[in-house]
């Protein structure tokens, strides 16, 4: 579903070139889970927004579905964002003037691939069940997170790319929203590549890697 190979990415700093990424081959099977830990500053989050087509490599090759994201312009990477991936971040980026039903249906709407008995049925797994006239504001944090994963998975990814998504909240909220993250992608099928700091957080996912001065190591199953 996912592949990198020989992935380079470098940036320039007051200080000289940065080497951020150094070679990095990475594969992600349909329906597997892969948490990517690292020190602050390894490039964890350059190589998920790498991953997402939201910036391009110095060099290598990453492809989604067979689909190599260097052969598209932006327009088409955004295009294939829609049908392909699903987001989620650390910051809920929920829109603050709508309320939970229409950010749960924003994506599925902007793909085209709204379904109102898979929206109902998120709806209900969220916990959000007759919450959906309240805005972002009304929401705990952990709500606001449920949102914001259902959201993602709303369109029914093939992908979904998590960067830190329990690190705003606290420990028990954690568990809970991370518990029903995993349930969804099982339920969806889709692959799932999360960034976390946390090993307790990586636990449960069926692989881990880290990433440690630009490359992977510590394969672990």
């Amino acid at each position: 579903m996912l592949a990198l190979q020989q992935i380079h990415k470098t940036f320039s700093t007051p200080q000289g070139e940065l080497p951020v990424l150094n070679g990095i081959d990475l594969t992600l099977q349909q329906g597997e889970s892969l948490a990517l830990m690292g020190e602050s500053g390894s490039g964890k989050s350059t190589l998920l927004h790498l991953a997402a087509g939201l910036d391009v490599p110095d060099k290598g090759e990453i492809s989604i579905d067979g689909q190599v994201l260097s052969s598209l312009d932006e327009p088409a990477r955004a295009k294939l964002r829609r049908q392909y991936l699903g987001l989620v971040f650390q910051q809920f980026h929920l829109v603050p003037s709508l309320n939970v039903i229409d950010n749960l249906r924003l994506q599925a709407r902007l793909a085209g691939r709204e379904d109102s008995e898979w929206t109902a049925h998120l709806l209900a797994r969220l916990g959000l069940s007759g919450r959906e006239t309240y805005y972002p504001e009304q929401l705990s944090g952990g709500q606001q997170q449920r949102l914001a994963i259902g959201r993602a998975l709303a369109v029914r990814p093939s992908l979904l790319l998590a960067d830190e998504p329990t690190g705003n909240l606290d420990e028990q909220s954690a568990d809970t929203v991370l518990a029903l993250l995993l349930e969804l992608v099982k339920e969806t099928r889709c692959a799932l590549l999360m960034v976390t700091h946390s090993a307790r957080v990586a636990a449960p996912l069926n692989r881990l890697v880290r990433l440690h001065l630009g490359r992977l190591e510590d394969h672990c199953s």
